[in-house]
């Protein structure tokens, strides 16, 4: 899929959760329908979820795929690297990751980006796994950016 093709299709999904989270304040209904757009749409996509900053852990919150890591303690783990640098991730194989928390032994690629409230403070991470090499890319990192703007909760 082109680059051009790939912005335009996370420019639908953007349009698509902006209108259905619009009506709503919930900061966890509108992170679950986010979750659910992105997972149904995205190719290759095993898994998709956010873990929210809980008493210096990060706690699963909402999610798409198999059962997931309940808890990740710091300093492990691709979410937490996203986390600590305050920019996205993207690992084209996890087996190469010496941090890598493996919560599904058959994901292969992943991409991590830091959640952040109105004021600029991290709250979480949103997390997407993949049983593909490579699956992730600087247009994920873009068009996820772009969801996760229409994400940030008030302070």
């Amino acid at each position: 899929m082109s680059a051009h093709t790939k912005l335009a299709r996370y420019a639908r999904m953007a349009d698509q959760i902006a209108e259905l989270i619009e009506p709503v304040r919930e900061p966890i209904a509108r992170r679950a329908t986010a979750v659910a757009v992105l997972h149904h749409k995205l190719t290759g996509v095993s898994w998709t979820g956010f873990y929210m900053l809980s008493n210096e852990h990060l706690v699963v919150d909402v999610y798409q795929g198999p059962v997931a890591c309940l808890v990740l303690a710091p300093p492990k783990g691709v979410c937490w690297s996203a986390l600590d640098a305050l920019e996205p991730l993207i690992v084209e194989d996890v087996a190469q990751a010496a941090s890598h928390v493996a919560c599904d032994p058959r994901a292969r690629s992943e991409i991590a980006l830091p959640h952040f409230n109105q004021c600029g403070d991290i709250i979480g991470v949103l997390d997407l796994d993949s049983h593909r090499l490579g699956n992730f890319d600087a247009e994920d990192r873009e068009g996820l950016g772009r969801i996760l703007q229409l994400l940030e909760e008030p302070c």
